[in-house]
């Protein structure tokens, strides 16, 4: 079987000219073709007025040998590579105590997949509750105020990424297609099978409630044991003369003690707490690099016709998404993160008494507005002190102060683009209606930030605003703040993925400071997997 890559065809193209253009490009009669599959489709928009499908083929032909001989100089036909999953470790003896994974979001999940497929019947705990129940308390927060400290956005089953786009893409290097691996698990378990061959694919919230709950039903038919509202509050360790140290087990909140000796430690970049006992127990901890802001609005028509044109609305481009940096006179990096089309901002907050937003779409991406983080990047230089936490303080101190510029009933802070553009707090909205609820009262959002994130925000705002058209427009909406882009914290581990200085300790994913969204959370979980089965057949 070829793959065939770069093969473009109209946007309205009729269903034939898919196999009539393999044949031309491949110099073979259209009956030559036995079969043919789309692995990937994507669009060329560069041209408004002609926008492309752009498609890669796995095709089956007659004298594959000989056509490939023949193009042999063109880097768009290669042999079909195998993107099968097959693991990079063997199947351990039983007999040990079970792994245990804390944590459910996508990098545990994934994690307790591939331990529970190796025979290994893990433990997965998680300090919040089911998905559905769940998803029942954050609607507490959005629509009455009521915060629950331990089942919210940030924390439960599906983790973080469960009440966001959705988005299944990202820039990881990956050989042995592990991507694959979670694509196709994400179908079997609900997604729509699209997924496998959209370029930019996503699931949606709604949808990925019922994948989670497909996904434990399979790790527990594996014989994998989920045990919820069980939050990790210290580690048991062994101490060694030589400084390291190995685990003995956790304990939980409750009191219990949880002997185990091979601990994937998948928390999430909201876990605080954790971390502050982790880094008292003397895990190597080390502060890093993450971006602060806010979320901007826009109608997404406006987006639509600034990225399609006159194609704007057709059936087969959906809610146009948008992707944008700027580097400022002040060495700052402004960029847009977590784009979410057709979409909502929601309230992520974890912690009473703090405010903080993300983005959410549905499948359908249909709600009227776009949204997007529009933050900046920071550095542990720019953190309060050099104490490896200090990322969490400066989040805190954030979050605390939108709480307190939204009316103290998380209300969220927002303003129009052009009274901050014009150093003037809002003291009503525009045209662009708010989506984030509970709601959004008017206030100037310059005062939340440091200085240097307002100075680069309102250079780039005219620069992406070339870049599409209205972006920048006066009554484009900001609201505050936008802080949990990534850990403000790396769990530092060997090249065979334990922790620095604690054996059996396996940081991983997002919290670990590993990974950046759904995708690359969950191939990290498949590593890290991989690794402790590697660990325990030594």
């Amino acid at each position: 079987m070829l793959r065939i890559s770069e093969l473009k065809l109209p946007l309205d193209h009729a269903p034939e000219a898919l196999p009539e253009g393999l044949a031309r490009r491949l110099g073979v009669g259209v009956d030559d073709l036995l079969s043919w599959s789309v692995w990937k489709r994507a669009h060329d928009a560069r041209r408004k007025t002609a926008i492309l499908s752009v498609y890669i083929v796995d095709v089956e032909l007659r004298d594959e040998a000989g056509v490939l001989q023949r193009l042999s100089g063109d880097v768009h036909v290669r042999p079909t590579p195998d993107t099968s999953y097959r693991p990079a470790a063997p199947r351990p003896s039983p007999g040990r105590l079970s792994p245990v994974v804390v944590g459910a979001g996508p990098c545990g999940l994934f994690a307790a997949l591939i331990l529970a497929e190796l025979g290994l019947r893990p433990i997965i705990l998680d300090r919040g509750k089911l998905v559905r129940e769940r998803t029942k308390d954050t609607w507490g927060l959005w629509r009455r105020s009521e915060l629950n400290p331990e089942s919210n956005v940030q924390f439960g089953e599906g983790g973080a990424g469960t009440f966001s786009d959705g988005k299944l893409y990202s820039q990881i290097k990956d050989p042995r297609f592990l991507s694959r691996k979670v694509l196709g698990e994400f179908v079997a378990a609900g997604a729509p099978p699209e997924i496998l061959t959209e370029a930019h694919p996503h699931i949606g919230t709604f949808r990925l409630v019922t994948m989670v709950e497909n996904m434990r039903a399979k790790i527990e038919s594996l014989g994998g044991e989920y045990r919820f509202q069980q939050r990790v509050v210290d580690l048991e360790l062994d101490h060694g003369c030589d400084g390291g140290h190995r685990l003995r087990g956790l304990h939980l909140h409750t009191g219990e003690f949880l002997e185990a000796d091979h601990v994937v430690l998948a928390i999430g970049h909201s876990s605080r707490d954790t971390f502050t006992a982790l880094h008292a127990r003397g895990v190597y901890i080390e502060a890093k690099p993450f971006s602060i802001g806010y979320r901007i609005e826009h109608p997404q028509s406006w987006i639509d016709k600034a990225m399609f044109g006159p194609c704007a609305g057709h059936p087969d481009l959906g809610a146009a998404a948008y992707s944008l940096s700027h580097h400022a006179a002040n060495g700052r990096t402004v960029y847009s993160f977590c784009m979410c089309p057709g979409g909502t901002v929601v309230a992520a907050a974890s912690e009473p008494g703090h405010l903080v937003t993300n983005g959410m779409s549905q499948y359908s991406r249909n709600e009227r507005n776009a949204n997007a983080g529009f933050v900046v990047g920071i550095s542990p230089a720019d953190f309060p002190s050099p104490h490896p936490l200090a990322g969490i303080e400066l989040q805190r101190n954030l979050e605390a102060r939108a709480f307190a510029a939204g009316g103290g009933d998380y209300f969220a802070p927002g303003q129009r683009v052009g009274d901050f553009l014009a150093h003037r707090a809002s003291t009503t909205l525009g045209t662009v209606i708010p989506s984030y609820r509970p709601g959004v009262r008017p206030a100037d959002l310059a005062s939340l930030m440091p200085h240097y994130v307002v100075e680069a925000m309102r250079e780039a705002l005219p620069v992406f605003g070339q870049k599409i058209p209205r972006y920048d427009d006066p009554d484009a909406l900001l609201t505050g703040v936008e802080t949990r882009t990534s850990a403000p914290i790396r769990i530092k581990r060997r090249p065979d993925f334990q922790s620095l200085n604690v054996a059996g300790l396996f940081p991983a994913g997002e919290g670990a400071g590993y990974a950046g969204g759904i995708l690359s959370a969950a191939v990290d979980g498949i590593k890290v997997a991989e690794a402790l089965a590697r660990v325990l057949s030594a």
